[in-house]
């Protein structure tokens, strides 16, 4: 039996960090993770452009270089693969947890084999399961949760759902490659969230209407050819359509969670962990990154949870 002193669950950012800070420390780690380095990263738009500037998405102190002042996405691909590359990280791509068990020593089913670890850390991001919208025609495929690129939308009308970063990009994209775009939105105003640079542009655009945008309003159901939604004032509107772009947000996968025993509280399903530790409910298992959130999935990012790697590591080296 291998015996790993951590076994890390998820190969994007932070759980990379974690990898590099356990190697500092002489431990014997592994990541698991079910997709690509950086898998969320990786399906993210293609032409994404960070909130972040790159010293700001730095791991381990590495410098990111770019000549950009805010990395896209490729940018952020680069750097991550490229540390996985060069620190020549223990890494297992494609390959996913599937259930995580403790006795003496934690034992972790995955789609290929069974691992034995001390320690378990979850870095496994929110980028996987769609906040569905559950309304009639939801299935259609003309419905996407994920956006990648404008070109297959152009000449079309295409409803994009929400008014966050995601929302605001998918829309401007479309609307310049020939697409007719309309937002539905149920806040009376785009997010304050939105890019500093990108709102005004979106703004702009509505004001003029290039974009149409129906504030305070709610998608009912998706048809063939047309949506259903309601306006701010009540009335019902059916409206030709091409495309669904829903981009109603992403969540952890709270099912994994649950089975494996973390304690998660309240509406937005918060796990409940030591904030000066990061050790959860569960002696043992860490949590790191933007899976500290629950469903408060803009709490947590990059930027701000570099910082478990170190506090998560310290704690184990720490124990007797």
């Amino acid at each position: 039996m291998e015996l790993y002193d951590i076994l890390i669950v998820g190969g994007g950012p932070i759980g990379l960090a974690c990898a590099l800070e356990a190697k500092k420390n002489q431990l014997k780690y592994i990541i698991i993770e079910k997709g690509t380095v950086a898998n969320s990263l990786y399906n993210y738009p293609l032409y994404m452009t960070f909130f972040s500037t790159a010293d700001r998405l730095e791991i381990d102190e590495i410098p990111f270089i770019t000549t950009k002042a805010k990395p896209g996405r490729q940018d952020a691909l680069e750097y991550y693969q490229g540390i996985a590359r060069q620190k020549e990280i223990n890494i297992r791509p494609y390959e996913k947890v599937l259930n995580i068990e403790k006795s003496t020593f934690f034992q972790v089913e995955t789609s290929k084999q069974i691992y034995f670890a001390k320690n378990v850390i979850i870095a496994t991001g929110f980028y996987d399961i769609p906040n569905l919208m559950n309304i009639p025609g939801e299935d259609l495929p003309k419905v996407k949760h994920y956006y990648t690129e404008p070109y297959p939308y152009a000449f079309q009308n295409v409803v994009v759902v929400g008014s966050s970063n995601s929302a605001v990009d998918c829309a401007l994209e479309i609307y310049r490659k020939g697409g007719n775009v309309t937002m539905i939105v149920r806040n009376r105003e785009i997010s304050k969230s939105v890019k500093y640079w990108v709102k005004p542009d979106v703004e702009n655009r509505i004001k003029e209407g290039s974009i149409k945008a129906h504030f305070g309003a709610e998608l009912l159901e998706i048809k063939p050819n047309s949506v259903i939604f309601k306006t701010e004032n009540g009335e019902t509107q059916e409206i030709e359509n091409d495309f669904v772009l829903a981009m109603t947000g992403y969540l952890p996968d709270f099912e994994f969670l649950k089975n494996t025993g973390l304690d998660l509280k309240g509406e937005c399903l918060n796990p409940n962990y030591n904030p000066e530790t990061m050790e959860s409910n569960i002696e043992g298992i860490y949590l790191a990154g933007v899976v500290c959130g629950g469903k408060d999935t803009h709490l947590w990012f990059i930027e701000n949870s570099r910082i478990h790697a170190k506090q998560i590591i310290n704690h184990i080296v720490s124990k007797p």
